[in-house]
């Protein structure tokens, strides 16, 4: 695990230096992107790990981010994931190995510190499925779509520095079954999530443990959780820093350690993660 991380703690090594050596210079140079409507991003990770779920396997992934803002309160994005994998699973036939995702979202903020934001989530197969129906606009129970409506609150601007998300899947391949797998029902699942924010922490990185816990699982939209009870997925420590570059550009740097707590973790596929981020922003 430190060995494929290696690379990452090497760059925030070199980065730091090169930030401290330049730092008189760029406070001249650089210049904020409060005026551009547009918002260009990418990370490239370890792995990609999404309230507690693994999607793909232990392959470096790459994600792209483009965004509109069209007034001061909405804004229209894309983010897509890939690790450039054919395949879903490994040789062995079970674990995971490939893995894409595209999301289109909206975000309208009401005021500092509330935000509602809708995701429209589209994963499909990497391999013929008879049961799954990939067609973009297939909303139904074999379907790889899915819609996510999150409410999001973070008050570190007006009073402390707390963050909560409430997301419940309103469309989309959201079902649960009866005893007999039949007669499907939408589920509504329900995710809330809790974070705190430790800015300057030893002067330098920002800290941001969070608790994420999925209510509702009896459509099983999270793989590896709890499907008869709450269950915390995602518990989540997160220490992060961000260097400011030439023109507009940053460049933050996060390492998250994320448990899955789930009682009855329904695939073996382990508990544990450490995740390297590297980001490039503009």
């Amino acid at each position: 695990m430190i060995k494929k991380l290696l690379p990452f703690l090497l760059l925030i090594a070199l980065v730091q230096n090169i930030n401290a050596q330049e730092n008189n210079s760029l406070k001249d140079s650089v210049k904020t992107n409060s005026e551009s409507n547009f918002f260009f991003g990418i990370d490239i990770t370890n792995r990609y790990v999404w309230r507690g779920q693994v999607n793909g396997g232990e392959y470096i992934t790459f994600q792209p981010t483009i965004e509109y803002a069209f007034t001061n309160n909405f804004s229209l994005g894309v983010w897509a994931t890939t690790n450039f994998k054919k395949d879903t699973y490994a040789q062995d036939g079970y674990s995971p190995k490939g893995y894409n995702e595209y999301n289109v979202y909206a975000i309208y903020s009401l005021n500092d510190y509330f935000n509602i934001e809708l995701y429209d989530y589209y994963w499909p197969t990497l391999e013929d499925d008879n049961e799954v129906d990939n067609n973009y606009f297939n909303y139904g129970n074999n379907g790889v779509k899915t819609l996510d409506l999150n409410l999001v609150f973070d008050f570190s601007e007006i009073w402390l520095p707390f963050n909560t998300t409430i997301s419940t899947l309103i469309a989309g391949n959201d079902f649960k079954y009866n005893e007999n797998d039949e007669n499907p029902k939408r589920n509504f699942t329900t995710y809330l999530e809790l974070g705190y924010t430790l800015k300057d922490v030893l002067k330098t990185f920002e800290l941001k443990p969070t608790i994420g816990v999925v209510l509702n699982n009896k459509a099983e939209y999270y793989t590896y959780a709890d499907y008869d009870k709450a269950s915390f997925v995602n518990l989540n420590l997160e220490i992060s820093k961000v260097f400011e570059l030439h023109n507009n550009l940053s460049l933050p740097i996060r390492i998250n350690y994320i448990h899955n707590a789930a009682t009855k973790n329904t695939e073996d596929v382990g508990r544990n993660y450490l995740v390297a981020k590297l980001s490039l922003e503009y």
